[in-house]
């Protein structure tokens, strides 16, 4: 690396750094009046609070932010070398605006990788001790599917409680049948079910069950332990917990969900798609920011800055916009993730056109 693609390296990472390690500072001082109550009515010992919620919640904030405060950075010191006439310099030695951009680039595939670490596997691992933190001290993240729960627990086999109580691990009105080609071959009804977490086993509790096929028979019984492909997870749900989910996990879950014929897929393959287009993001802010501001303009950085922060909240505005149209079905999660970068090459392909060459 030359000494030119260093210096503006150094300036792009350190920036980048500088800018996000403030906004951190003060989102933490925020946080921790707004939720200081909760922590001492639940009685939260200062070290779960620092390590358990805080320590976690650091590489959780600069990922979501991330691509935000690169574009800021980008706009920061490329307007701060424009209005000192250092690109005018570089670019009146022979060094040309494509040259010019590449540790631009450098800088921006490294964020997008670390980007891309942070928000399928490091953050991931991490949520879990801050989620688990969150719903013991904080809020309850875990929700009951409520009544009339239905599950196709795999093919063929379908599941049915009226209700499913979470801190019992009990079901009532229990119900799974068992279809081969769509005739109803087996069938077990019981007044209660409940988890047993030794033996990993359900317990039924006054059961009858039907079997159809090869002859018909009925069987009664009071108490009935058997192994079924379910787990208690299938009958509630627990708030955004695909936050906990790495990326292969994630993929797992959806392909699973889909098997079991689980309607509640659609946020999980939302946020898939939102990571994988979320790296991308950085490098075309990136070139963005290095276009706009590579000019020396009578408004100096203050202009360049305000059209910078118009342009990463536009970006924020159309991701949110699609992603409420993928939710409603309109548009598919991979365009809910892709579209808004596919808009922004394309501004970033009309900056670089009008760049000072």
């Amino acid at each position: 690396m030359r000494k030119l693609d260093w210096y503006i390296f150094k300036k792009f990472i350190g920036t980048f750094f500088f800018a996000i390690s403030l906004l951190i500072v003060i989102v933490i001082v925020f946080d921790v009046s707004e939720n200081v109550d909760s922590f001492i009515k639940n009685h939260a010992s200062l070290y779960e609070v620092v390590f358990h919620y805080y320590i976690p919640f650091i590489p959780y904030f600069i990922n979501l932010f991330i691509y935000l405060f690169t574009f800021i950075s980008v706009i920061f010191f490329t307007s701060k070398m424009a209005g000192h006439t250092e690109i005018i310099a570089i670019l009146s030695s022979g060094v040309s605006f494509r040259r010019f951009l590449w540790p631009y680039i450098m800088a921006a595939l490294l964020l997008a990788s670390g980007s891309f670490y942070l928000g399928n596997f490091l953050i991931p691992r991490m949520d879990t001790v801050r989620r688990t933190f969150k719903n013991t001290y904080m809020e309850n993240l875990m929700k009951s599917s409520g009544q009339n729960i239905h599950v196709q627990i795999e093919k063929g086999v379908y599941a049915y409680m009226s209700n499913y109580d979470l801190k019992r691990a009990t079901g009532y009105k229990f119900t799974l049948e068992k279809f081969d080609n769509h005739t109803l071959e087996y069938k077990i009804s019981a007044d209660k079910i409940t988890y047993d977490t030794l033996n990993n086993k359900w317990n039924l509790v006054n059961y009858i069950e039907y079997y159809f096929m090869p002859d018909e028979k009925l069987v009664r019984g009071k108490i009935k332990d058997t192994t079924l492909m379910m787990k208690p997870s299938d009958f509630y749900f627990v708030k955004e917990d695909f936050e906990e989910m790495n990326l292969i996990e994630l993929n797992r879950y959806i392909e699973e969900s889909r098997v079991k014929g689980a309607d509640n897929i659609l946020p999980y393959e939302i946020e898939k798609h939102k990571r994988l287009a979320s790296p991308a993001a950085i490098i075309i802010l990136t070139l963005i920011g290095a276009s706009l501001s590579s000019r020396k303009t009578r408004g100096g950085m203050g202009l360049n800055l305000g059209v910078g922060i118009t342009i990463t909240f536009s970006y924020i505005i159309f991701m949110e916009f699609f992603r409420v149209f993928a939710v409603s079905g309109i548009i598919s999660p991979f365009m809910a993730g892709w579209l808004p970068n596919i808009i922004f090459a394309t501004i970033g392909i009309y900056f670089l056109a009008k760049a000072p060459k």
